[in-house]
């Protein structure tokens, strides 16, 4: 017999949408490269913050940024 109770609703599974990437993560989040995305820090077209010896950068900064980019207000 298999564990659990039998005719049980299963729990939804929550998930937790992320407030903040690492470098890493944003590059996978935003398809854009390491590079790409520490020249626009850089520059000031990307904003980002720093705890500890970690960069990250907010959800709705990189938002902002693809936003803004794919509207044309930042160039290069």
């Amino acid at each position: 017999m298999k564990s659990g109770v039998r005719g049980e609703a299963s729990m939804p599974v929550q998930t937790i949408e992320k407030i903040a990437y690492g470098i890493d993560e944003a590059v996978k989040a935003s398809g854009l490269g390491r590079t790409f995305l520490y020249e626009r820090i850089a520059c000031g077209d990307l904003r980002s913050i720093k705890i500890g010896r970690r960069r990250l950068i907010l959800h709705a900064d990189l938002v902002a940024f693809l936003t803004n980019f794919n509207n044309g207000l930042i160039l290069n």
